[in-house]
């Protein structure tokens, strides 16, 4: 997916990078604010495009390699790239909402995963544990540090809970185009990979299954499913690499607004 060498980026392109981000969050707290029982991933879908375009965005993933919907919905033992239904979200259910937003020439990416109603201890626990996760990534990602430090931080976190980290599907470089170098895995060795450098933008994306490790592809061409059919979880911001600390340009802040309402 991603292509060509990293690509650097000036003070004044991440300040448009943030602009992009600022959008997509917001996108997401419109989602979030309808995520329920008895609401349909179509209906998340048309509002999440809507508010992109209202605010003079557009969405990443729609018609990127002929993906059909501008947000991957993916339910339950759904990984990734899950396609939006008329089926009503269920209590007990999970879902994740992917989202992208292409701004000022830029992309940038997230994605949150939410329980519906009632859901079992066990899958909360993944739920919560796998968004720490993403932030113990986010702190490896400073300058002098290696990619691998970020994929070490993240399995190094969920791996001793008996988790499974997705192999198939990695982080990159979000920018000018929306999959840019470098990869990041989700799991590796501390000092390995390409070095970290102020001016790298990061889409950090932790994907950690309930059960094991493998996925496979439905025949849409899209969808990746956990192979036991187990529950999983993902959690992502973009993120530039600084000196000291990382900084976030997504944010979870107006999905957790809405979810307190």
């Amino acid at each position: 997916m991603a292509t060509g060498s990293i690509q650097y980026k000036t003070e004044e392109e991440i300040d448009l990078m943030r602009a992009s981000a600022q959008v997509l969050a917001k996108a997401h707290g419109e989602v979030a604010s309808l995520v329920k029982e008895g609401v349909t991933t179509r209906q998340l879908d048309k509002r999440a495009e809507e508010f992109i375009r209202d605010h003079g965005g557009v969405p990443s993933f729609k018609g990127y390699n002929k993906f059909p919907f501008s947000l991957c919905l993916s339910p339950n033992s759904v990984v990734v790239h899950g396609f939006a239904t008329n089926e009503p979200l269920k209590s007990g259910d999970i879902l994740t909402v992917d989202c992208g937003v292409f701004l000022n020439g830029f992309h940038s990416d997230s994605a949150y995963t939410y329980p519906i109603g009632e859901v079992a201890p066990e899958v909360l626990a993944l739920l919560r544990e796998t968004k720490a996760s993403l932030y113990k990534g986010i702190e490896q990602a400073v300058s002098g540090n290696r990619v691998g430090d970020i994929s070490y931080a993240i399995q190094n976190h969920v791996s001793p809970l008996g988790y499974g980290v997705v192999r198939e599907l990695v982080g990159h470089g979000v920018g000018a185009k929306l999959h840019e170098k470098p990869e990041v895995p989700n799991y590796g060795k501390r000092g390995s990979g390409p070095l970290l450098q102020t001016g790298m933008v990061l889409a950090i994306e932790p994907m950690v299954n309930l059960g094991k490790k493998d996925v496979v592809q439905e025949a849409d061409g899209w969808t990746i499913r956990t192979k036991d059919r187990k529950p999983s979880a993902h959690f992502e911001h973009t993120v530039v690499v600084r000196k000291e600390k990382a900084e976030i340009l997504t944010s979870f802040e107006y999905i957790e607004k809405a979810l307190q309402q």
